[in-house]
């Protein structure tokens, strides 16, 4: 390791990662099944990708949930999922096209969803999943 990058877990970085981790165990426990973790494609990035079980909305298909994950220490001034604007919607949109194109999953149901956290030091995580934030 480059003796001048901490990758700590107080650190943005690391803060991201422990909430992206906390996002996927919380995705598991609804009984989605993880595809993918931080898919790439040219300058945009998804966090996660997950597969839902057929359920009361759609019974003939499973879907597939890009989720972005947001973690802040805190929600003093903003919530997590503000950051996830139009630019940033736009991009992981790009990025879920890619992937379904590439997966041949063209027939998939989609999805987008946002995973909000809230980690304040020694205290409790406070998640929130929003289904179908935006389209």
């Amino acid at each position: 390791m480059w003796p001048f990058w901490r990758r700590d877990d107080n650190s943005p970085a690391g803060l991201g990662r422990k909430g992206e981790r906390l996002a996927v165990k919380a995705l598991k426990a609804q009984g989605m099944k993880i595809l993918a973790r931080n898919y790439r494609c040219q300058s945009a990035e998804i966090d996660i990708i997950a597969l839902e079980n057929p359920c009361e909305r759609n019974h003939h298909c499973q879907t597939i949930v890009f989720v972005e994950v947001k973690t802040r220490r805190s929600a003093r001034y903003t919530d997590p999922q503000s950051a996830v604007d139009r630019t940033k919607q736009r991009k992981i949109r790009h990025a879920a096209g890619h992937y379904l194109s590439t997966h041949c999953a063209q027939d998939f149901s989609t999805r987008f969803d946002i995973v909000a956290i809230v980690m304040p030091p020694n205290h409790q995580p406070r998640l929130e999943h929003i289904v179908e934030a935006f389209v």
